[in-house]
């Protein structure tokens, strides 16, 4: 499966890890825009002027690991897109270009699926999909999570409940799928 990430999926760290793990074990394969890339790194700004850089650091092991994942939409493709905010329409256009299956996002007013359809593209949630990607392959996703959720530890210097961790990173089904 191929995957555009939205920035909205980028930008949450322990959300943004699990997905690049399950990316790096060969469970989909994530693309992305330079715009998209951008948006998550300015998004950061609000968090302060080391976040950002640290976004830009993030950013560049992407482009390092995932060479193939950058996508570069066609002049004038978005010219014939719509969608209900115009500032969204260049993931689409990713997603059309980059011949992906989906658009990963938490946007789901934006990017309704009627107008994904005309395109033969789906909107996929991020806990649904990572929920489904458990089903199939339970021990690489827990796996991925356990090494999340230890470096989320070792960050935070003390221990941290994994589904607090997992419902802040709104992932509420595959948290409750992981402590069955």
């Amino acid at each position: 499966m191929r995957l555009v990430l939205d920035a909205c999926v980028l930008y949450p760290t322990v959300l943004r890890e699990i997905l690049i793990g399950a990316a790096r074990a060969g469970l989909y394969t994530p693309l992305w825009s330079e715009r998209i890339l951008e948006e998550w790194a300015r998004a950061t700004r609000k968090l302060g002027p080391l976040a950002e850089i640290e976004a830009r650091g993030a950013i560049a092991l992407l482009r390092d690991g995932f060479p193939q994942a950058l996508v570069h939409p066609k002049a004038g493709l978005e010219s014939r897109l719509h969608l209900p905010d115009e500032n969204d329409i260049h993931v689409l256009a990713t997603a059309i270009a980059g011949s992906a299956d989906a658009i990963l996002t938490f946007n789901s007013a934006d990017f309704p699926r009627h107008s994904l359809a005309a395109e033969g593209l789906e909107r996929r949630e991020p806990d649904g999909f990572l929920w489904e990607l458990w089903s199939f392959h339970p021990e690489a996703v827990s796996a991925i999570v356990t090494a999340v959720h230890a470096e989320a530890e070792r960050i935070a210097g003390q221990p941290l409940s994994l589904k607090a961790l997992l419902k802040r990173a709104k992932l509420p089904r595959l948290a409750k799928a992981l402590q069955a």
